[in-house]
């Protein structure tokens, strides 16, 4: 699957009860009772999981902090792309990002738009059980003839509905009955929404006002705006604000100078994959002439912000809403 944040992929997984084939008589056999094996419905592709993963494949950054939080990051072989420690403030989430670190790395090879850059054979060379996420160059079919089964990011299968934090948890149980970890699912799912419960109550006494979630193409190419299908409108709605283009049904879509102008946002969250702390994102944004004169960008109010802290749903969206509360506060930058 590409790493690209404007592919205007959408929801679409959900599990299936055990194939006949399984019987059922089918025993879990694992600490968290699901019962292998364990077939499910992914992007319109059907999934059979003989037992519990235990070699695990990321092709993309997103699930990091699902696995973190079910205990099971050790069963990571290798990882590709790029994971910014920054996405893993120790105050949050420990020694996670030391953790992370130390996975063996395939590729870090990101083009201009976002896209994971690898060669199929290098991750058939892993001999992994469970891959996450699909990158161009790489398909279903040539891992499953080496033994792995592929789940994607919902997210990223289909045509999307309007997107709710009812995603994130649904993302968190995918992933808790893949990985045979389905109490730990349901406890991450309990603490994140005790989190979001404080971020809602500190927005209840804030102003509110407009924002727009935006990302630029590197190098000078089109820019991104995120609609009503991306979980930037529901962490917006978390700490008090409008999605300007809440409106438009889309995931992300071009967004022309003259859009943005019109909607006047009095907020501007960029989104940047890398290091660095996105300085250079916003200035690359906000230098334009047509820009600059939006009234987020003449009053200070743009953040940079890493991509997986808006999109797509997992942990770090939570993460990302209470960073948001704090900077509309005056707290982060």
């Amino acid at each position: 699957m590409p790493l690209a944040p404007f592919a205007a992929w959408g929801l679409a997984a959900c599990t299936s009860a055990p194939s006949p084939a399984s019987g059922t008589a089918a025993a879990a056999n694992g600490e968290g009772g699901t019962a292998y094996p364990l077939t499910l419905e992914n992007c319109s592709s059907s999934v059979t999981l003989p037992a519990a993963p235990t070699r695990i494949v990321l092709l993309e950054t997103a699930p990091v902090t699902v696995l973190n939080g079910l205990g099971v990051l050790d069963r990571v072989i290798a990882k590709a792309g790029v994971f910014p420690p920054a996405s893993y403030p120790e105050t949050i989430h420990g020694d996670l990002a030391q953790r992370v670190d130390a996975i063996p790395v395939l590729s870090d090879d990101i083009d201009g738009a976002g896209h994971l850059q690898i060669n199929q054979e290098s991750v058939i060379a892993q001999s992994p059980d469970l891959v996450l996420g699909l990158p161009d160059g790489v398909t279903r079919e040539g891992l499953a003839s080496a033994g792995a089964q592929v789940l994607v990011q919902t997210v990223y299968c289909g045509a999307a509905p309007a997107a709710s934090w009812d995603d994130l948890d649904a993302e968190i149980r995918l992933h808790a009955e893949v990985l045979d970890r389905k109490d730990a699912g349901e406890e991450l799912i309990a603490t994140l929404a005790s989190r979001l419960d404080a971020v809602r109550e500190t927005a209840a006494a804030r102003r509110g006002g407009t924002c727009a979630v935006l990302y630029p193409t590197v190098g000078g190419g089109p820019l991104y705006a995120y609609g009503a299908a991306s979980m930037a409108s529901p962490q917006l709605e978390a700490v008090g604000l409008e999605n300007v283009f809440a409106g438009t049904a889309e995931r992300v879509f071009e967004a022309s100078t003259e859009a943005l102008i019109d909607a006047d946002p009095d907020h501007l969250v960029i989104l940047y994959q890398g290091e660095g702390d996105g300085s250079d994102v916003i200035a690359e944004v906000t230098g334009t002439a047509a820009l600059g004169s939006l009234r987020a960008v003449r009053e200070g109010r743009v953040l940079a912000q890493l991509f997986n802290l808006t999109e797509p749903a997992t942990p770090l969206v939570v993460d990302g809403a209470e960073r948001l509360g704090d900077w509309l506060d005056g707290g982060a930058s």
